[in-house]
């Protein structure tokens, strides 16, 4: 399955999350109007197998606005703003074009975007402390929803990690490296420009 297709979808035994854990992701969710930091997305089968690796930079402002800049090993971005989302795909040449509806705002990819109410679309059980990486499972409420539940790992206060498991059985992984929080981006990384000869999708 292409990066694309994943993100439209474009993130036993657990005891509740207890407030720590809650209130670490609340904390740096609220903290993080900026942020900057490079990715490797692994995506794998039912049989956990992996598919394929893919790397690159991810940018966030809040609210509501996110850049995943795929560099391999396809370039892919997926740029949010204004209640819209633009999935680019250049080897294809072609952009999709959609609005943040209810299916789209149901999705990990605003997990982190500030616009997303965590207790009101969630329900969050810590699931393991893993060295120092502390990871919560989210499972959504809506039951429509297109995935099961995402993890999200923080390390040192800082986002480390996110897993989704979709309801097609596939899982994807998503590692942060070199995290940070800048007082300023450049607000061209949420502007995109379709690219001459490049197929448009408006939907």
């Amino acid at each position: 399955m292409r990066i694309l297709t994943l993100l439209c979808l474009l993130f036993s035994g657990f005891v509740c999350a207890d407030a720590t854990g809650l209130q670490s992701l609340e904390r740096f969710i609220a903290q993080a109007h900026n942020l900057q930091a490079d990715f490797t997305q692994t995506s794998l089968d039912e049989s956990g197998q992996a598919k394929q690796t893919s790397t690159g930079v991810f940018y966030l402002q809040q609210p509501g606005k996110f850049r995943w800049h795929y560099k391999q090993p396809y370039t892919q971005h997926i740029v949010s703003k204004e209640g819209k989302v633009w999935f680019y795909d250049a080897d294809l040449e072609q952009v999709i074009i959609k609005k943040i509806d209810q299916s789209i705002g149901d999705t990990p990819a605003l997990l982190l975007s500030g616009s997303v109410k965590l207790a009101e679309k969630y329900t969050i059980t810590q699931h393991a402390q893993d060295a120092d990486v502390s990871w919560l499972k989210l499972t959504p409420k809506n039951i429509e929803s297109s995935f099961k539940y995402i993890l999200v790992g923080l390390k040192n206060k800082l986002l480390y990690g996110m897993e989704l498991s979709d309801n097609f059985g596939q899982l994807t992984q998503i590692i942060f490296s070199n995290v940070t929080t800048p007082a300023q981006l450049d607000p061209g990384l949420f502007e995109f420009v379709v690219p001459e000869g490049t197929d448009v999708f408006e939907g």
